[in-house]
């Protein structure tokens, strides 16, 4: 069986025929396998969802309980119709998961979803599947993209909030992964304190610490009186009459796009913290050469500087041109 007759691109998304199921459609379909709970790759009304337990709960979460028909949690090895499949961490969030899928006859394909190879204190590290093609992202798929270690960021942070104690600390990070990531993070880098969290970051973090994650102390940063230093909260509170309540701010943002001083001063962040939850360059191209697949496929991001570096490498690879996951940027 050929590569394509196992996995190819539809206007749902990644579709498997001799299984009959997408990979993270964008539109509702009969059976869905989902990587991770984020909004571009996990969407409510499909028939059937098949995830990892924390995925599904996310996904609960977010859009209801009856966010789908039926729900499988994702063990061992399952079968399904034609094809064999198995879930592998990401590293990426709670719960995000790569989808090895498996013919009877035929190439073993790996669709890695988004994934992250530094540390990450939410969630179960990222692990790699050996495979006979392997589906990467390539958010930050250019050799400009190299990511500092995200504790040295931290220390940023700290040494930010003693130079300024009588300004509170604002940082933006999204509500699903990114904010728990933070929370978790400045505990490692000694920030002991109560840190503020937004109402929209309540649930999700309220889920992490269910699942084992220490936050440490969490309090309201929607009260009339926010007695912490730090406040994390989504970006979109940034552009709400809430960011007026607290004086003289320091305005951060924690994103891998903040290593692009442009976007930083676009936001007018003062504190801009390069941390990603995905692959930088030199993460994607070691990851690339560990697993040593016979064909690369290429999706969401910038394409073409990582279709180069195989072409330099005398790697096969291919773009697959997927839209629709742009819609909660890291």
């Amino acid at each position: 069986m050929r590569a394509d007759q196992i996995l190819h691109p539809t206007e749902a998304g990644l579709y498997c025929p001799p299984g009959d199921f997408h990979i993270d459609p964008v539109r509702p379909v009969p059976r869905a396998l989902i990587t991770h709970g984020h909004g571009d790759h996990a969407r409510a009304g499909h028939g059937a969802v098949l995830a990892t337990a924390q995925t599904l709960d996310i996904m609960a979460i977010r859009y209801g309980a009856d966010f789908t028909g039926s729900r499988q949690v994702a063990q061992g090895v399952i079968r399904i119709d034609g094809v064999s499949v198995s879930f592998h961490p990401a590293g990426h969030i709670l719960g995000s998961a790569q989808i090895a899928v498996m013919p009877d006859r035929g190439p073993k394909i790996v669709v890695s979803g988004d994934y992250c190879r530094a540390p990450n204190p939410i969630c179960a590290p990222y692990e790699p599947v050996p495979c006979d093609i392997f589906v990467t992202e390539a958010t930050f798929g250019l050799p400009v993209f190299r990511h500092p270690d995200p504790l040295s960021e931290m220390a940023r942070l700290r040494a930010s909030m003693a130079e300024f104690p009588e300004r509170p600390h604002l940082i933006g990070a999204y509500a699903l992964g990114k904010a728990q990531r933070v929370i978790a993070l400045a505990r490692q880098a000694g920030i002991d304190g109560p840190i503020a969290i937004h109402g929209a970051l309540e649930r999700l973090c309220r889920f992490h610490v269910e699942q084992g994650i220490d936050l440490g102390p969490l309090v309201p940063a929607t009260a009339d009186r926010v007695d912490a230093q730090l406040v994390i909260a989504p970006p979109s509170a940034f552009a709400s009459a809430w960011v007026q309540r607290f004086r003289d701010p320091v305005i951060g943002f924690a994103s891998g796009w903040m290593a692009v001083r442009a976007r930083a001063r676009q936001r007018g962040v003062e504190l801009p913290l390069v941390i990603s939850d995905h692959v930088d360059w030199p993460q994607v191209t070691q990851t690339i050469r560990e697993l040593n697949p016979a064909e690369v496929w290429i999706t969401h991001g910038t394409e073409d500087g990582l279709l180069r570096w195989c072409e330099i490498e005398g790697r096969t690879a291919r773009p697959l041109r997927l839209v629709g996951y742009e819609d909660e940027p890291e």
